[in-house]
């Protein structure tokens, strides 16, 4: 279990690293039109939401009727970056692991 959450954390502090690194590309905006701009042209809408290092606010928008995903970083005061998009998004439901002896 210690060693999932490692990787959670670790993949949320390079999504962080993306985003420091796609502002300098100018994949940022203001987070209102980044939001619509998905919204009228992919038909993406939020489906996940998190908090990561320093306040960055992290979310995933999709479309259920294309597929299609998109990964938004916002920092605190700051503009939206996208950091990742795809295709053949899929919303899992998965149970936990039963708990074990740790082997």
């Amino acid at each position: 279990m210690q060693f999932l959450s490692l990787k959670v954390v670790m993949g949320f502090g390079l999504l962080i690293l993306a985003a420091t690194h796609a502002d300098a590309r100018g994949n940022c905006a203001d987070r209102e039109a980044v939001i619509e701009r998905l919204a009228q042209r992919y038909g993406e809408t939020r489906q996940a939401i998190g908090l990561a290092q320093q306040g960055a606010v992290v979310e995933v928008f999709a479309s259920e009727k294309s597929g299609s995903w998109t990964i938004t970083v916002t920092m605190p005061n700051g503009p939206t970056c996208l950091v990742a998009s795809g295709q053949a998004y899929e919303e899992l439901a998965e149970a936990l692991p039963p708990k074990g002896d740790g082997t």
